[in-house]
């Protein structure tokens, strides 16, 4: 399953500059764990945030739901960087 695709699909609309948002793989200790890494620009990781996390609490749950499809536990890490301007 493309997580990738589905983490753009949610969040990309309300993002202020969604061609800036990257998602990685990162394989787990088992098989059956699978970390996904969402780097944006500093406002947008504060979107996906949201405030007492609930944007990331929800995205997290969505994202475990389509991992129980093929016996993945899912966890998602957020981190913002700055562009040079």
């Amino acid at each position: 399953m493309d997580y990738e695709k589905i983490i753009h699909t949610i969040v990309d609309p309300f993002l202020i500059n969604p061609e800036a948002l990257m998602v990685r793989e990162v394989k787990g200790d088992s098989d059956k764990d699978l970390t996904l890494l969402i780097v944006a620009e500093n406002e947008d990781t504060a979107r996906l945030i949201g405030k007492k996390g609930n944007v990331a609490n929800a995205l997290r749950e969505l994202i475990a739901v389509a991992g129980k499809n093929e016996n993945l536990r899912i966890h998602l890490k957020f981190e913002s960087f700055d562009e040079e301007k």
